[in-house]
């Protein structure tokens, strides 16, 4: 069959259902799909969707027929997500389970129809697609609370339909959304005396996310890390790659907390980033190396292959402390934030790798996951959050107990006690919070720094 008789069944299937999920009540586009590609017989003369369908399967073409059932999966999902109907999201990914799918078919098209729907059932792309109704479940697997990650693949893989990018886009951003306004509230009122309502915890650190929080804030002493990614970013273009190269290296692992991790990591580090692209060492810095070489540095960190941890992530999880990992990671992303779709892509990886185990089984690697998601809330979204000392009494200058953190919205001079009545009537009503982030501002910074980063 020519390309474009499958080209034009599968429009013809687009359409159909695109105007059905516009215009139709659920049940009645829910038994379209039913009849279609659950109930398939050869002897319906319906309409002209059976018709187009089998043009497709008669093709024999197993990926032309998987894109096409992906492309109406989400052009359904996007408008239903669109309508607020997760029943409707929910009940669509539920067909799939039917026992009539596991039955051979009797005739040559329904055999390979039925064998297509089951490479499908047992294929990554299902999985993709039950995130979608992950979100709505009461017990939920501890990997989908990173649903935001898994997101990545579908929405960054350019051979997937334009609809499931759009749709794993638009809910990954929700989701992300979401998660950083429940961190934000649950900041804000747990530290008040009385509190007029209880909010309640997003992470899974119990009452250590806050004190996670202020260590964050609390890391970078003076300087801070997003005034320091700057600082690197202004100098770099007056460096050769090799000169760069080394000023990375010193940014990466300049104000760590001291220990053995620590240590280490200043003895690998060079081997992993000094030996890259030598053959462009003498050449003046480019955008596109270093977007080349940040990816390399968060494969090193995370995963090499995109498959399994790297040596580097299961050193650093083994000493049971993420700290120092993810702030290397936000070092990276603060300083190039083109890489960040990439290091999504191995976040999302490294779920993958270890959702095969319980829950207690990888407690360790949660925590990592957790300690991620809270410091890139922190300083990768709109709120802006502030440490205070509120009291002298701890004769400890470090001691935790004597800060107190303070939040803002970046782009209104409010604070989020003040904003909270707006979101939370905003969040009721399911919208996604667009949180603006307006560009870095660069504090002065001391003379000597700038050696300390170059030299």
């Amino acid at each position: 069959m020519a390309r474009t008789d499958i080209q034009n069944a599968q429009h013809v299937l687009y359409d159909f259902f695109l105007y059905s999920v516009q215009t139709e009540p659920v049940e009645i586009v829910l038994a379209t799909f039913r009849r279609l590609f659950v109930d398939y017989t050869e002897s319906s003369t319906e309409s002209e969707l059976p018709v187009a369908l089998y043009s497709i399967v008669i093709a024999n073409s197993e990926q032309q027929f998987l894109f096409t059932l992906k492309r109406v999966c989400y052009i359904l999902i996007n408008n239903w997500g669109i309508q607020r109907r997760p029943d409707a999201i929910k009940a669509l990914i539920a067909m799939f389970e039917d026992q009539v799918l596991m039955r051979p078919g009797v005739s040559l098209i329904l055999k390979r129809l039925r064998g297509w729907m089951q490479d499908f059932i047992n294929s990554q792309d299902f999985q993709d697609l039950k995130l979608f109704a992950a979100r709505y479940d009461q017990h939920e697997h501890w990997s989908e609370r990173y649903a935001s990650y898994l997101l990545a693949p579908q929405y960054l893989n350019l051979d997937n339909p334009l609809e499931q990018r759009e749709a794993a886009r638009s809910l990954s951003s929700q989701l992300k959304s979401k998660f950083r306004f429940d961190l934000a509230m649950y900041t804000a009122k747990s530290q008040m005396e009385t509190p007029r309502t209880t909010v309640e915890n997003p992470t899974v650190l119990g009452e250590a996310a806050i004190n996670l929080i202020k260590m964050l804030l609390l890391q970078p002493g003076r300087f801070g890390y997003e005034n320091l990614a700057n600082l690197l970013r202004k100098q770099c273009h007056q460096l050769n790659y090799l000169d760069f190269k080394r000023a990375l290296l010193h940014y990466l692992v300049y104000a760590l907390p001291n220990g053995p991790i620590t240590c280490a990591l200043k003895n690998k580090l060079p081997d992993a980033i000094l030996p890259l692209y030598q053959h462009n060492d003498p050449e003046t810095i480019a955008e596109a190396l270093i977007l080349r070489t940040c990816k390399r540095v968060v494969d090193f960190l995370t995963s090499e292959d995109g498959k399994k941890p790297s040596t580097s992530f299961s050193m650093f999880l083994a000493q049971g402390n993420p700290l120092v990992l993810v702030i290397l990671l936000l070092k990276v992303a603060l300083f190039c934030p083109h890489v960040q779709s990439h290091l999504e892509l191995r976040i999302a990886s490294l779920i993958r790798y270890y959702e095969t185990y319980s829950e207690d089984d990888c407690r360790w690697v949660i925590n990592f996951f957790e300690v991620f998601r809270i410091t890139f809330a922190v300083y990768a979204s709109g709120t802006l959050y502030n440490l205070v000392q509120v009291s002298t009494e701890d004769t400890a200058a470090s001691s935790l107990n004597a800060y107190r953190i303070f939040s803002q919205l970046r782009d209104r001079n409010m604070t989020l006690d003040q904003v909270a009545t707006e979101l939370e009537h905003r969040l009721a009503e399911e919208e996604a919070i667009q949180l603006v982030q307006p560009p870095l501002e660069v504090a002065t910074i001391s003379p000597r720094m700038p050696n300390a980063i170059a030299s």
